[in-house]
């Protein structure tokens, strides 16, 4: 009997069963360059369509592994906004000057509001009232006169009900007898002497009530002729916009806005002025805003005047719509992908398959981030991928 074959020379080494260390330390360089180069490949590939899955796609079709929701193409009415930072203040202010020689003998305080009629202060214990009248007192007004002055006083006198138009028909610029009568009641009340003679300094014509807003006379210290004695506002808000004079032609006078109050409430506004010529802030502003371009004024009438509270010089913003378009194609701002030359929105057909289809950009709403588009195949009811929230 035969000796037994040795159970190497039945495996050789490199034909059958595992191979030898040597052979091992000679295939791991080989081994290591083969995975370097599949490596580099699939990033080459993924760097020429980041769009791919992997899957076979055909040519202009587009796959996005990020995560994604799908909105449906609509078509509605869009506007364009853009938000401004305003100062919100009274729509006019006003220095009152005194026409009396005397001792100041009483001062309203800070923050009051002087009504039609009603008594500013008192030089020598004799009242100074609040008449309404865009034309300032500048004369002693009597029994024969005429003029724009004359007419504030009747209209006072009616309005305070002193007079009826039946005594001084509206518009009447002259001071007849029924005005010296009439007169002579207002002075009753407010401890005159009834002489039907308005002298100068005896009343302060202002176009509204006067909010006070800082006091520069003195108790009790001599009261100068013609120098000022209180400050005040009117009681209206009002909004001033400083806007970029290259805006000029979004706003109109009329145009509805929206101001943001100091604590974030929001109440609507009307554009009631817009100016016609540009300013270049001081450098002091615009260092502080940011910008030296030139700007022009625009105002803005609060719609509910108590909403805006006692604010005065406050700072807000205004929202300011500056264009609309009906019926418009709309699509979420996030859908836009960049291609060469332009934008595609990612479309995704009944079948599943994503293609990316051009668009032209038209209005832009960024208040809800949505963009009009035009001159594309796009329809409204189609889907478009966007970006998952």
């Amino acid at each position: 009997m035969s000796a037994p074959t040795p159970h190497a020379a039945l495996s050789p080494p490199g034909l059958i069963g595992l191979p030898d260390e040597r052979q091992r330390r000679r295939r791991a360089p080989w081994l290591v360059a083969v995975s370097v180069v599949l490596i580099g490949a699939v990033l080459a590939i993924a760097m020429a369509d980041p769009f791919s899955s992997g899957a076979p796609s055909q040519s202009g079709l587009a796959d996005n592994a990020d995560p994604t929701g799908l909105y449906i193409v609509a078509r509605q009415d869009l506007s364009s906004q853009t938000q401004v930072p305003a100062t919100l203040g009274y729509a006019a202010s006003y220095s009152i000057i005194n026409r009396h020689q005397g001792t100041v003998t009483a001062l309203p305080a800070t923050g009051r509001v002087i009504g039609q009629g009603q008594i500013l202060y008192e030089v020598n214990g004799s009242p100074v009232v609040l008449l309404f009248g865009s034309t300032p007192a500048y004369r002693t007004l009597s029994s024969g006169l005429t003029g724009a002055d004359v007419a504030e006083l009747n209209a006072d006198l009616v309005a305070l009900g002193d007079a009826t138009t039946a005594d001084i028909p509206a518009g009447s610029d002259t001071f007849t007898s029924a005005t010296a009568t009439a007169l002579e009641k207002f002075q009753a009340a407010l401890g005159l002497a009834q002489n039907g003679t308005l002298i100068l300094g005896q009343a302060v014509f202002l176009p509204t009530a006067a909010r006070i807003t800082s006091v520069s006379a003195t108790l009790g210290a001599p009261a100068q002729s013609g120098e000022p004695v209180l400050q005040a506002t009117s009681i209206t808000h009002q909004v001033i916009v400083a806007m970029d004079a290259s805006q000029q032609s979004e706003v109109a006078v009329g145009a509805r806005v929206t101001i943001t109050l100091p604590n974030d409430a929001t109440t609507p506004g009307v554009i009631s002025s817009v100016g016609t010529v540009a300013t270049t802030p001081s450098s002091n502003n615009s260092s502080s805003s940011g910008s030296a371009n030139p700007t022009i004024t625009v105002l803005v009438k609060p719609t509910d005047p108590a909403a805006t509270g006692g604010w005065d010089q406050a700072p807000v913003n205004v929202t300011i719509t500056t264009g609309t378009v009906n019926n418009a194609l709309v699509v979420p701002v996030d859908a836009l992908r960049a291609i060469a030359g332009g934008y595609a929105v990612e479309v995704v057909g009944a079948d599943g398959v994503h293609n990316l289809v051009a668009v032209n950009l038209g209005l832009f709403d960024d208040a809800d981030g949505m963009v009009e588009v035009t001159g594309t195949s796009l329809a409204a009811g189609e889907r478009v991928v966007v970006p998952e929230l």
